[in-house]
């Protein structure tokens, strides 16, 4: 397919797709890179590069494309959720936090960025904010409050 419409969208983000699921992750890279210069005004297929630049090591070039996705769609969630664990891998907790709040504003009952945001509050030293948070996930989502709890909890005693 990809010989006879070589910028077709759905046979390039195929190709991409499956090169990734094979573990030929430089390839998969290539592809989804091709794909966004053919492609750059769609902010899913630079979050789907900034996802495999993130697993491969590339921080930069990763955030980057974390950005772009972000530039085309402020409301691509899941963007702002790899951002956010992308920058927490850096240590750069202050910006994670503004990542993480931007991805749980616009999916406020998905448990993944309030477990994390909450994370990182502890890591900042904000353990006050962390149990708000630990409070609102109480509210929805019971298990991964739970578990966040029992972090939470470590982290305290851990530190004392």
């Amino acid at each position: 397919m990809l010989q006879l419409s070589p910028e077709d969208r759905h046979a390039m983000a195929s190709r991409a797709f499956l090169l990734a699921r094979v573990g030929h992750r430089s390839e998969a890279i290539c592809a989804q890179q091709q794909m966004v210069r053919c492609h750059p005004r769609q902010a899913s297929d630079w979050f789907n590069l900034a996802y495999l630049l993130a697993e491969d090591g590339q921080d930069i070039a990763a955030e980057e494309a974390f950005g772009k996705a972000i530039a085309i769609d402020p409301r691509q969630d899941r963007a702002w959720y790899g951002l956010g664990l992308l920058l927490i891998r850096q240590c750069r907790l202050d910006e994670a936090a503004a990542a993480l709040r931007s991805n749980t504003a616009l999916q406020p009952m998905s448990p993944f960025g309030w477990y994390q945001l909450a994370r990182v509050e502890m890591d900042r030293q904000l353990p006050d904010e962390a149990h708000r948070i630990l409070h609102h996930l109480r509210s929805f989502e019971p298990k991964v409050a739970a578990q966040l709890a029992r972090e939470l909890q470590s982290s305290v005693a851990g530190a004392g």
